[in-house]
């Protein structure tokens, strides 16, 4: 089974931490491991032992999706659940997620052990989980592209119909009703509609702001299918693009098919990056283009890989990532053009297919 072969690669990833055991705490790295997706809950990873601690809310649930692990009940606090959940497991060193677990969570933790006279060592570890999920199997890779298919659908949709006068929240709204109706699951980030000086803004948030012809629009959407997200972003002009316009938004799109034909196995992060940001900065705008290329994309819309500056890992055959520079003017605008991607053989192969154009 799938869990099972994650189970096998994390336990390998333990022994070389000298890791007993770990307690894995976030959501996506929970559901990777084991297929729960209630709300609540721990896993406890050991050479010999799979468990999953839940509260009555998802016991009957913990058992029907996860069927390789044992499933614990937790009742009350931390100081009451936790001893009889490790209990017999001859645990010394315990990782936790430190990226994940709250102060409160560890100080609980810490005190519970302390009280019960535990002599168990709690390790912070990083990543673990997120660097097997990094690359993709076949199946999810699968998932990838429905949600991309959802998502490159909806925005050829909202091509045709938008037009001057909507505003910006009208438009996000009739793009998630259409990705909504068509398969996706609750969308995974806030649809992003920007038009004007708030195209500028490279996370800025749909508002009542009208949108007016002869000037940028940028959109940044993404679907979700059976837990997995898709990425994507265009930047469209309704009427005749002025010369600034077609400057910068060819200048976009000549950093982006750069780093697409580019790309390949064993490259950095930081050197991806660097691919589409000589194109940029050639042009002029070097200042304007102030985040990282790209980053991985999964059961999280945002994962490993990163590319971008001091991102020092290889890329891998599998990962699936985006490719999305962008060139930011405050109080003009902004052009952003994002793609989801996969590396395949070695290069990177585009997933999301909805159009793209270049001005003359």
């Amino acid at each position: 089974m799938i869990a099972n072969s994650r189970l096998q690669n994390l336990r390998r990833r333990l022994a070389e931490n000298e890791i007993d055991a770990i307690l894995i705490s976030q959501p996506e790295n929970r559901y990777y491991l084991s297929g729960f997706d209630g709300s609540a809950g721990f896993l406890l990873v050991t050479p010999q032992k799979a468990i999953l601690a839940t509260d009555f809310r998802y016991i009957e649930q913990a058992g029907t999706q996860a069927p390789d692990y044992e499933v614990f009940h937790m009742i009350g606090n931390t100081t009451n659940w936790f001893p009889g959940l490790i209990e017999g497991l001859h645990i010394e060193k315990l990782g936790f997620e430190a990226e994940h677990f709250t102060f409160s969570m560890g100080r609980q933790l810490s005190d519970t052990l302390n009280k019960k006279q535990l002599p168990i060592k709690l390790v912070p570890v990083n990543g673990l989980v997120e660097s097997l999920r990094a690359v993709k199997e076949p199946g999810e890779i699968e998932l990838i592209k429905r949600a991309v298919e959802i998502a490159d659908a909806a925005y050829e949709y909202i091509e045709g119909v938008m037009q001057a006068g909507m505003t910006e929240r009208q438009a996000a709204w009739e793009i998630e009703k259409h990705m909504r109706e068509n398969g996706s699951q609750a969308i995974p980030f806030e649809i992003i509609v920007a038009s004007g000086p708030n195209s500028a803004l490279p996370h800025a948030r749909p508002s009542e702001r009208t949108i007016g012809a002869g000037e940028p629009i940028v959109i940044d959407m993404g679907a979700k299918f059976d837990g997995y997200a898709s990425d994507l972003s265009r930047t469209i002009y309704l009427g005749t693009p002025e010369n600034t316009f077609k400057k910068v938004y060819n200048t976009v799109l000549d950093a982006q098919l750069t780093a697409v034909s580019i790309i390949n196995e064993g490259m950095t992060g930081e050197q991806a990056d660097s691919s589409a940001r000589a194109v940029i900065e050639r042009a002029g705008y070097g200042e304007a283009f102030g985040h990282a290329l790209g980053h991985g994309i999964g059961l999280a819309p945002h994962e490993s890989p990163r590319l971008g500056s001091g991102s020092n890992e290889p890329l891998a055959s599998g990962m699936v990532f985006t490719i999305e520079p962008g060139i930011y003017l405050p109080g003009w605008g902004g052009v952003r053009i994002e793609d989801t991607v996969m590396m395949e053989n070695g290069k990177a192969k585009l997933i999301s297919m909805a159009r793209k154009v270049r001005y003359d």
